[in-house]
C-alpha cells in the first residue's frame, strides 16, 4: 500500500510541474486542385466525384477535405470545380496518385463516364501546401444551417511574407473571429512557382455571401485593424498591388463535401 500511494504522490506531483502538452503540428501535406470541364461535362464530372473518385481518393490514402463549386456563373461556377485533399506527405501523395491512376476499377469509371465526350478541358491545376503553425484543425461535418465558404490568396510584396504570417496571427484572425467569421484552414504552397515564400491561402465560412461581406466592411472600420495594419505596413504595404494582391472567391459545398 504504501508503494502504491508513494506511485500516486509521484505521478500528481509530475503531473503538476511537468510543462503543457501542446496539440501535435498538422504535418500533413495538402492539395489544392482544380479542374475545369467541357462545355455540358460539369455534371458528369460531379456524378463521378460523388459515385467513384472520392472512395478511390480514400482507398489509396487520398483524404477527402473539402469540395466546392463558384457561386456566380461568371465565376466558373458551371465548369470549375475546387477540391482540397490530403496526403502523409510530398511522397506519399506521388505514391497515391499513382495507385489511384493504376486502378482498374478507376479506369472503368473514367471510360464509362467519358462515353459522351472528354470532361476536362484541361489538365487539373495543382498546388502543394502546408498547414500554418496558427492554422486550426481541420474539422469534417456541416454546420447547423447552410453557410457559403470564401476562398482567398495573399501575394506579398518581396521580404514581407513573414510579416503578414506575423499580422495574421497576432490580429487577424482575432479580428476575424470578432467579426463573425469561422476559420476554416490557413495554408502555404510548397513550391516556388506556386507561390511558396509569398502567397498565404486560406478559406473562411459566412452565414452567405452577403453576410461575408458586410463581415469585411465591418471588419476593414474596426479601428484594432486599422492600427495593426498601419503599424504592420510603416515600411510600406504587405501585398502587392490589387487586383494581384488579394483575390477572394466565394463557393459553395458540393453535397459530397466532408466539409459543409
Amino acid at each position: 500500500m504504501k508503494h502504491a500511494a508513494l506511485f500516486f504522490i509521484l505521478t500528481l506531483v509530475l503531473g503538476l510541474f511537468s510543462p503543457s502538452i501542446s496539440p501535435a503540428a498538422d504535418t500533413r501535406v495538402y492539395e489544392l486542385r482544380t479542374y475545369v470541364a467541357n462545355p455540358g461535362r460539369f455534371e458528369a464530372l460531379l456524378t463521378r466525384f460523388r459515385e467513384h473518385t472520392c472512395k478511390l481518393f480514400e482507398k489509396h490514402g487520398i483524404v477527402n477535405i473539402g469540395y466546392w463549386v463558384q457561386i456566380k456563373a461568371a465565376d466558373g461556377d458551371e465548369t470549375t470545380l475546387i477540391y482540397i485533399v490530403a496526403h502523409p506527405s510530398r511522397e506519399a501523395a506521388k505514391t497515391n496518385w499513382k495507385s489511384f491512376g493504376a486502378d482498374p476499377e478507376w479506369q472503368t469509371a473514367r471510360k464509362a463516364s467519358e462515353e459522351a465526350g472528354k470532361i476536362l478541358a484541361k489538365a487539373p491545376e495543382s498546388v502543394f501546401m502546408n498547414a500554418t503553425d496558427y492554422s486550426p484543425a481541420i474539422i469534417s461535418g456541416s454546420a447547423d444551417k447552410e453557410r457559403v465558404f470564401e476562398l482567398r490568396t495573399y501575394t506579398t510584396q518581396e521580404g514581407k511574407f513573414e510579416a503578414l504570417q506575423t499580422r495574421f496571427k497576432d490580429h487577424t484572425m482575432g479580428l476575424f473571429t470578432k467579426h463573425g467569421m469561422t476559420h476554416i484552414g490557413y495554408w502555404v504552397p510548397n513550391d516556388l512557382n506556386k507561390g511558396a515564400g509569398n502567397k498565404l491561402i486560406y478559406i473562411l465560412a459566412h452565414q452567405d455571401q452577403d453576410s461575408g461581406l458586410a463581415a469585411f466592411t465591418a471588419f476593414r472600420a474596426d479601428p484594432a485593424w486599422v492600427k495593426a495594419k498601419a503599424e504592420s505596413e510603416i515600411n510600406g504595404a504587405l501585398t502587392v498591388l490589387q487586383p494581384d494582391g488579394v483575390k477572394s472567391v466565394y463557393l459553395r459545398a458540393l453535397s459530397f463535401s466532408p466539409i459543409r
